[in-house]
């Protein structure tokens, strides 16, 4: 059995802002999952501002979206057939086609998510990449001796109130939010 998958192919490179006439809406005919391969229906996909360099024919990091080809991007889906035991019919996944209704992906680039831990797009915001990018930000900053201009060493408490207003995020260590103690008299 084959399923028919819409995706969203790049027509012609963008010269500015991207506009309609830069993509095209296409059908694809999947086969059936080979063995250690899953087809997933995809239910949410992210839209990330790294995306756009894509687009371009340049050299980067990452390699350029091809011209006639499905865009790809991180997508969260539901797994419709499997061929592995870890992966079900039902679960749900994190992978790297989106820009389509359907993918057939290897199972190993698959990552199980749990929907009932959060809402499914969150996997692909505060839990995926971005989420992990700031969490490593911050913590980078935090242990920084430049940490954010309230935290210099003369105005600790400052900067426990700024980490304590983050949901989740404790004061650093050394660091208390309760408002410092007066030292000095002004005069």
């Amino acid at each position: 059995m084959t399923t028919l998958a819409t995706e969203v192919r790049l027509a012609s490179r963008p010269h500015g802002w991207p506009t309609a006439a830069n993509f095209e809406i296409a059908q694809a005919t999947l086969p059936d999952p080979a063995p250690g391969q899953v087809l997933v229906r995809n239910l949410v996909m992210t839209v990330d501002p790294y995306m756009r360099g894509r687009m371009n024919d340049t050299r980067s990091y990452v390699p350029p979206f091809a011209i006639g080809e499905a865009l790809d991007g991180g997508a969260v889906g539901e797994i419709v057939s499997s061929t592995v035991d870890s992966l079900r019919p039902g679960d749900v996944v994190l992978h790297g086609l989106g820009w389509r209704s359907h993918a057939l992906l290897d199972a190993k680039n698959a990552t199980k998510v749990d929907p009932t831990v959060a809402p499914v797009n969150a996997y692909l915001g505060v839990l995926g990449m971005p989420g992990l990018t700031a969490y490593a930000g911050l913590l980078k900053q935090r242990n920084s001796s430049r940490a954010m201009p309230s935290s210099s060493p003369a105005r600790p408490a400052r900067s426990a109130r700024w980490w304590g207003s983050w949901p989740g995020f404790a004061a650093p260590p050394g660091l208390s939010a309760a408002p410092a103690a007066r030292t000095r008299s002004r005069t």
